[in-house]
C-alpha cells in the first residue's frame, strides 16, 4: 500500500496527465464552470464596479436644489396638498426638510404596493426630481445584484453556494494547472509562437495561477459575508472563548481580514495604508483588476471548450447528416 502511494505521488508530481485524479478533477472543474458561467461574470464585473462603491457615491451625488421661487415657504399641510395634486391618490408617509429651509424637501408616499420618494420645491411645491439620484440608484442597483441577486434573503443563499463553487473552482484550477515539476516554470508565463488555441489554454493556466489567492480569499470571504452567523459559530468551536483569550482570538483576528481583504477598500487601517491617497487607490486598482480574473478565465475557458469538444461535435454531427 505504502508503496503504491508512493508511486501515484511521483506520477502525480512528475506527470500528472496521467493520474486519474487529475482526469477526475478536470471534469469538477470543467462542469462547474459551465454551470456558473454567466453567474461567474455578473458576479466578478459587478464586484470589480463595487470596489470603486465610493468613489462613484460621491461623483453621482448631485449638489443640493435650492428653491428660486420667490413665494413664502409651505407648511407641512400646505405641501402635502402640494403633493397630492401632483400625485393624486398617494398617502404620504414622511415629510424630511434639510437644515437649510431653502433646499428641496423630500416626500416619502406610497399607494397600495407602490412607493415613491420625491422632491419638492419648498415655495412652489413643484416636484423637482427623485429624492436619489439615478447614478446612485445605479450604484445600489449592482450591489443589490451582486450581494442578494435582487433576492433578498434567498439570494444570499443562492449566493453562498456560489462563493463556495468558486473555492471549487481556484482548487480544482490548480489542481489542473500543475504541469509536473519539469515544467512547472514554463507554466508561469506566456510563450511566443504556439498557436492560438495553445495561446488560449496558457493564458487560461497564467490567469488563474496568478490570480489563484485573489479568487480564493474572494470565495472564502464570500462565504463569510453571506453566511456569517454559521462561520462565526464554526469559528468558536475552533476556539472557544474564554477568559484567556477575551482580549483577542486567532480566528476573530481572521475574520476581521477576511471582511476587510473581500472589498479591497483598506484605507484608515494602517495596513498597507495610512489612509486614503496613493496607496488606497493602487490597492483599489489591483483588487478591480484581479476581481475580473474569475470572468477572465471564463471566457478563456469557454473558448477552450468550444475548441475541444463543441467544435468538434458539432462538425461530426454535420458530416452524419450529410452522408447519403
Amino acid at each position: 500500500m505504502t508503496n503504491d502511494r508512493s508511486t501515484a505521488w511521483r506520477r502525480w508530481v512528475r506527470h500528472p496527465q496521467t493520474t486519474l485524479l487529475r482526469k477526475a478533477v478536470f471534469q469538477v472543474h470543467l462542469w462547474t464552470g459551465i454551470g456558473l458561467g454567466l453567474y461567474i461574470i455578473m458576479i466578478s464585473v459587478t464586484g470589480s464596479v463595487l470596489v470603486y462603491r465610493n468613489e462613484l457615491n460621491v461623483a453621482t451625488t448631485r449638489a443640493p436644489i435650492v428653491s428660486k421661487a420667490t413665494g413664502p415657504r409651505l407648511d407641512d399641510a400646505e405641501l402635502s396638498a402640494a403633493v397630492v395634486r401632483v400625485y393624486p391618490g398617494y398617502q404620504i408617509e414622511r415629510i424630511a426638510r434639510a437644515r437649510n429651509l431653502d433646499e428641496a424637501v423630500g416626500v416619502w408616499m406610497h399607494r397600495g404596493g407602490d412607493s415613491k420618494v420625491r422632491l419638492f420645491d419648498p415655495r412652489s411645491g413643484a416636484d423637482v426630481g427623485p429624492w436619489k439620484p439615478f447614478g446612485l440608484a445605479v450604484v445600489d442597483w449592482i450591489a443589490n445584484l451582486h450581494d442578494n441577486l435582487f433576492a433578498g434573503p434567498v439570494g444570499r443563499t443562492l449566493n453562498l453556494f456560489g462563493a463556495i463553487a468558486t473555492v471549487l473552482l481556484a482548487v480544482t484550477g490548480l489542481t489542473i494547472w500543475w504541469p509536473g515539476i519539469e515544467r512547472w516554470r514554463r507554466s508561469l508565463v506566456l510563450r511566443r509562437g504556439v498557436g492560438w488555441k495553445r495561446f488560449v489554454w496558457d493564458l487560461h493556466g497564467v490567469i488563474g495561477f496568478w490570480s489563484f489567492a485573489f479568487i480564493l480569499v474572494f470565495g472564502v470571504s464570500g462565504i463569510y459575508l453571506c453566511a456569517p452567523e454559521q462561520v462565526q459559530a464554526f469559528a468558536d468551536w475552533l476556539e472557544p472563548l474564554t477568559d484567556a483569550n477575551s482580549g483577542g482570538r486567532v480566528v476573530d483576528g481572521v475574520l476581521y481580514w477576511v471582511a476587510y481583504l473581500h472589498f479591497g477598500r483598506i484605507q484608515g487601517i494602517g495596513i498597507p495604508c495610512a489612509g486614503p491617497g496613493f496607496c488606497d487607490q493602487t490597492t483599489k486598482a489591483v483588487w478591480a483588476l484581479f476581481g475580473l480574473a474569475p470572468a477572465a478565465t471564463f471566457v478563456t475557458g469557454t473558448i477552450m471548450w468550444w475548441n475541444r469538444v463543441l467544435r468538434p461535435w458539432l462538425e461530426g454531427s454535420k458530416k452524419s447528416r450529410t452522408r447519403p
